[in-house]
This record gives C-alpha cells, structure tokens and sequence, in this order.
C-alpha cells in the first residue's frame, strides 16, 4: 500500500513455545520478506515487550506485547482449524495466547476454565475459553484479519478477512462443515496421528491428536497415535511434571490448588481427560520406549503391534476406527 518496509513488523505469535528459528521464518514467509521486514518473535516472558491492560471481567491480567498495542495498523494472520479448548484457532487466538504474557495466558489455561465442559474441540457457544480470549481480543484491538481454512495437503480452501469476530466466524462455520464426520457407534480401537509435521515434532503437541480420537472412543477403549516427537517431549517445565507426580489423578489433584503452577501443565491437564475415557499407546521413533512409558502412555514398536495387543485386550470383534490426520478432524456420535 506504499507503505515503507522499514515502518512494517511482522510479529510471531509464539505463545508460551519457543521462538522461531532464522530457517523455519524463511519457511513461513519466505527469503524476500525475512530480508526485507523486520521479524520479531514475541516472548511472553519478557515483561519488557508487554503492557498492561487491567483485568478482564473475569479477572485474566491482561498482558499483550508492545510492538503490537504500539502499530497504528494492527493485522492478525492465521490459521482456523479445529482447537480441542478453544473450539478453534484463528481470529482472537492471535492475541490471546499468541501475543499475550504469561500471567495472561496461566490463568486463561487455568482449570477454572479449562475443566468447563464446554471448553472442547468445535464449541464456540458457551466455552469460557474463547469467550475469554475473544473479550480480551477486542481489549486488546484488531484493524483487520486475514484467516485461511486448509485442505488434508494444506492448502487454501476459503479465505476470510475484515472484522476480527464476523471474519472469524464465517471462517469457523466453514471449517466446521469440512471437518466433522460423524459415527454410528464409539468404537473399541481408535487410530490415529498428529498430522505429521510440524504438528507432531513433540509429545506436548501430540496430545492433541489424542484428543481428536476421545469423542469416538468407548470408556476403556484404546487411542493408538502415531507422532515423530523429532524434539522431544516438549519444553523443560512440561518434562518436569512426569517427574513431579507418580500418576495422572496426583497431577489433577495438585493442579485445583490455586497456589500450583508449572508452565504447560494445561497440556496434561488435556491428556488427563484422555486417559479418563481410554488407554494410549504411541508409536514413534522420536523418543526411546522407556521415556514413552513414564509418560502416563504406553509405547509400541508399530501401529500393526499396537493394534494386535488392542485386539488381544478387546477380542477379535473389536471395532476398529482410523481417523488419518487427528487435529483436522472432529469426530462425533451421529446421536
């Protein structure tokens, strides 16, 4: 728009995950623009880059970062898929998590909000998590949105763009459609994945494939994911708390106390609910079997070994359910 390069930043919308490598921006947006523009990566722990805005009548501290509350132009750019608490991404989840503080996004993922039970995979109405994020979103201001819905081989299916919450709501619509498939019956095995990369580069990330297949599960049943983990378990602080709890129910007893807090304990907090409906077993070869298995999952070699003890477990009329790509997919009962 004839505007000059040097008055233009491009922001990344980290969250609490690690910045951005130089190489993986010139995957994002390619050499010409990482040598034109400049490109910062937001760091919700940095309370230099952050200011704040007061609390939300939920009483959230609202922290967003500075560049961002500073541009006179303010344009979010993202993707809307299917998110299993905040019913999708895009639109306000720029801000919120995505250019907002820790403090901000600590009590936003606090389980006064995330053991809703409307905090799920496709809900909108009534979720006290994108309603959250949506109140701060607007606080926080957006001039305009440009939001894309991918195909199963990424690539663009609809595009929306203009007003934060309309754009965002005819792009959720649309995905919605694209994404549900619905069952006659929950089925004794579920198998499925992370959808590759760079979805599935840690086990923190891989949950979310987990959660897609919940839905569809029957109580006991069995979550077969297979996930690369190419870095790991995920950060430090989320590693730690297989070190901190002997068990999934002694981390879901600690976590209500308001005074515990560790940085991406929410991600467990989601596996919980996982294993609450059924078993996990994971197939990768990102991490070593003894490290999956004090990871409140068991490991398997291969998917065909996974299936076999599954159908060991449930007989050999057990029902089998694959769903491909897990977080692009929101199964549900067609009762």
């Amino acid at each position: 728009g004839g505007m000059d390069p040097s008055s233009i930043k491009i922001l990344i919308a980290t969250g609490l995950h690690r910045a951005s490598r130089p190489e993986e921006i010139v995957e994002m947006v390619g050499e010409d623009i990482a040598a034109k523009y400049t490109i910062l990566n937001h760091d919700a722990q940095d309370r230099k880059q952050l200011v704040y805005l007061g609390k939300s009548p939920r009483g959230v501290p609202m922290w967003i970062n500075t560049h961002y509350m500073e541009a006179e132009m303010k344009i979010t750019v993202g993707l809307i898929e299917p998110h299993f608490m905040a019913g999708f991404s895009g639109g306000r989840k720029l801000i919120c998590p995505g250019i907002a503080g820790l403090e901000t996004i600590r009590e936003w993922h606090s389980p006064r909000f995330l053991e809703h039970p409307n905090a799920a995979t496709g809900q909108l109405s009534g979720n006290p998590v994108h309603s959250e994020n949506t109140w701060i979103a607007n606080r926080a201001g957006c001039n305009f949105i440009v939001n894309v819905v991918i195909d199963a081989y990424r690539r663009p299916l609809k595009f929306v763009a203009g007003d934060q919450i309309y754009a965002f709501e005819e792009g959720a619509a649309f995905c919605r459609d694209i994404v549900i498939d619905r069952v006659k019956h929950p089925y004794d095995i579920v198998i499925t994945s992370s959808a590759g990369y760079p979805l599935d580069t840690t086990f923190y990330q891989s949950v979310k494939g987990m959660m897609a297949a919940v839905p569809i599960v029957k109580p006991g049943g069995t979550i077969i994911v297979a996930a690369s983990m190419s870095e790991g378990i995920g950060s430090k602080e989320f590693a730690s708390l297989f070190e901190r709890h002997s068990d999934i129910d002694d981390f879901m007893q600690a976590i209500m106390s308001p005074d515990y807090f560790v940085m991406d304990q929410w991600q467990l907090e989601m596996l919980a609910k996982v294993l609450k409906k059924a078993e996990v077993k994971v197939v990768t070869d990102g991490l070593p079997a003894e490290t999956i298995n004090r990871l409140f999952v068991e490991s398997a070699e291969s998917v065909e070994i996974a299936v076999a003890q599954a159908l060991e477990k449930h007989g050999p009329q057990a029902t089998v359910a694959v769903i491909p790509r897990g977080p692009y997919v929101m199964p549900e009962l067609a009762s």
